[in-house]
Parts: structure tokens; sequence; C-alpha cells
């Protein structure tokens, strides 16, 4: 299939709430989340950037995100909000609600591990990095830039190169544009009901996908262990609650880490 074909054959696929989803897909680039960036000023709208080939993904951190030509989905996202930037605490964990819930309607199960990563098996499928950038000419708003990797194939090759173990969705190889669809067709009714009534509104979806609800667990931050408890969910702000020796506190997504205490 060709890119204009692709290209066609989604926007076919995409229910009237997303037919304003201005859609690009290329062969190869370094970061599609780097390139909506630099285009953020020129932007008319909701527009979705889909590489077939990442080099220079990223991850949240810093991480470099791996891709590889059809056995990855990797797209950005581009998506203006009437908000403040500290009202989009809570949308890494709504996003991840909508990539789960997705995937499940494909007969993946998925589940959710704070505050970004989506598993499969409990391993990792697919990761979200969000960058924000102001726009210059509404000072009342912000645009986002959503950038998601999904693994679809070849997951030892990939575990292997990690040095850990992630998880695939082969299945899902042939059915990539019917997936982008769906993906979109979500995304087109969750980010304004985001916008409208904040995370509060995924906070319950989120929590019934908690693939560590329950678990005792480590936080840590550059491999120092910060806290240690059981998993107690997602408050509507987004924040993981952990119930410790001391009694429950709330974490809030940084760079920490969540690993299953030994």
């Amino acid at each position: 299939m060709t890119l204009t074909n692709a290209s066609q054959n989604l926007a076919a696929l995409c229910e009237p709430s997303a037919q304003n989803i201005a859609i690009r897909i290329v062969a190869e680039t370094g970061s599609t989340n780097v390139d909506l960036l630099a285009d953020v000023a020129r932007l008319a709208g909701p527009t979705l950037l889909w590489a077939e080939l990442q080099t220079a993904g990223k991850g949240r951190a810093g991480r470099s995100w791996h891709s590889t030509a059809g056995s990855t989905l990797t797209f950005s996202l581009a998506w203006k909000f009437a908000l403040p930037v500290q009202a989009l605490a809570g949308l890494p964990l709504a996003v991840g609600v909508v990539v789960a819930e997705t995937l499940t309607s494909f007969g993946v199960t998925a589940g959710l591990k704070w505050p970004n990563d989506v598993l499969k098996d409990g391993d990792k499928l697919a990761g979200i990095l969000i960058e924000t950038a102001a726009d210059k000419t509404d000072r009342s708003a912000i645009w986002t830039i959503i950038g998601i990797g999904i693994n679809l194939a070849h997951a030892q090759q990939l575990s292997e190169q990690l040095g850990r173990a992630v998880a695939d969705a082969p299945a899902l190889v042939a059915q990539r544009v019917q997936l982008m669809a769906a993906l979109l067709n979500r995304f087109s009714v969750a980010l304004p009901e985001f916008e409208q009534n904040g995370f509060a509104a995924f906070a319950a979806a989120w929590n019934a996908l908690d693939a560590y609800a329950g678990c005792s667990v480590n936080i840590l931050d550059q491999g120092k262990i910060l806290h240690s408890g059981t998993v107690a969910g997602v408050d509507d702000a987004g924040r993981l609650l952990l119930d410790t020796a001391q009694g429950r506190i709330v974490i809030v997504a940084g760079d920490v880490s969540l690993r299953v205490a030994e």
C-alpha cells in the first residue's frame, strides 16, 4: 500500500468527529514529536503525523524509543487545548486509557502501568510521551504533541536489543490502518472530554485497567527507593495512591519508576 493510499484509507475510516484531523503519513523521520513541535506555528488544527520508521524516537525522561518499519506503530497527534499547562497533568494517563481500550477492542488484552505505559502480559506494549508548546496567537491555549509508540511485532528481537522484556501484538500488523483509525476516532471524543472535565472523567477507567492494583511496589528515582507500599489506584488528578506503613500517600508523576517489590 502506498502512503497516499494509506492516507486515503485512513481518512475514509475516520468518523465525523475525527474528520477535522489533518493526516500526514511519511516513510521515515527522526521523531514525529520533534517534527510537529517544529510545525506548531503553522498548524491549522489537530494534526496526525504517522511515520513508518522513526530513527530518533523519544520516550519519557529522554529515553530512546526503538522503531522498526512495519513492526511498530509510531505517531504523534498535535492537539490544542484551551487550558493552562498545569491542567494537563493527567493527560498522559487519559491517553493511556484511550490506547488500552482501543487495543482491547482489537482483541489485545492491555493493562496500564502508572504513569504512562501500556502493558500486555506484564510487559511493555506501548509508550506515551506528551510535550507542549505555546500557541503564540492565543495565550489562553496550549498545543500538546501526543507521541505514541506501539510494538506490533518482533518483541524477542527488541527485548534482546533493550535488555528487558517487551510485548507485541503481531495480529495487528495487517490492521495498522484500522487500528490508527480507531485511535483517532477515540481521541476525537476523549480529548474534548478531557478539556471539559479533566482526568476525573477517566479515573475510573484507568483504575479498572491498572495492572498493578493491589501489588506491593517500590517507587524509584534514579535507582533509589523513595517509597514502598501497595498500589491503591490513582486519584482524580492522576496521582498514584500508595498505601505505606505510615499511611496512604500520593505520588506525583515525574521521573520516577514503579517496580514490583522483591
